[in-house]
């Protein structure tokens, strides 16, 4: 039987308009064989979390250039548990300052990947997080 493709979501959170990195990321996830799904801008969190039970994915990938990640984030990981989803992992890249790293993980964020972060580190970690085939 075939290896289930890995299934990602990639969203933008807020009112961040900037869109350039999502894409890039996008597209190394797609490239490197994973199914990707890309919402598009301002997202809120309960559209995310929708489109991740409908697309029923693995994995979510929120990128942030607004600051707003220590508001964001709790509540997608919240709507995520509220929804059975608490196995989905979550990862964010974008703007985030140092000093608020270690407080994303503790609530639950898989990975933090900041400006230059390497797509073949992303997608390495992203086969740590959730198995080679997602079995």
């Amino acid at each position: 039987m075939p290896e289930r493709k890995l299934r990602v979501l990639v969203a933008k959170p807020g009112l961040d308009g900037h869109d350039r990195g999502a894409k890039v990321i996008a597209r190394a996830l797609r490239d490197a064989g994973m199914e990707v799904i890309y919402t598009g801008l301002r997202q809120t969190p309960e559209m995310i979390v929708e489109a991740a039970l409908q697309e029923d994915v693995d994995l979510i990938g929120l990128s942030i250039l607004s600051g707003a990640h220590m508001a964001l984030a709790p509540r997608i990981l919240e709507l995520l548990r509220e929804n059975d989803l608490a196995e989905v992992r979550v990862i964010i890249g974008g703007i985030i300052p140092e000093e608020d790293i270690a407080a994303l993980k503790a609530m639950g964020i898989a990975g933090v990947y900041g400006p230059g972060s390497s797509t073949a580190d992303i997608i390495a970690d992203i086969h740590r997080m959730v198995g080679a085939a997602a079995e």
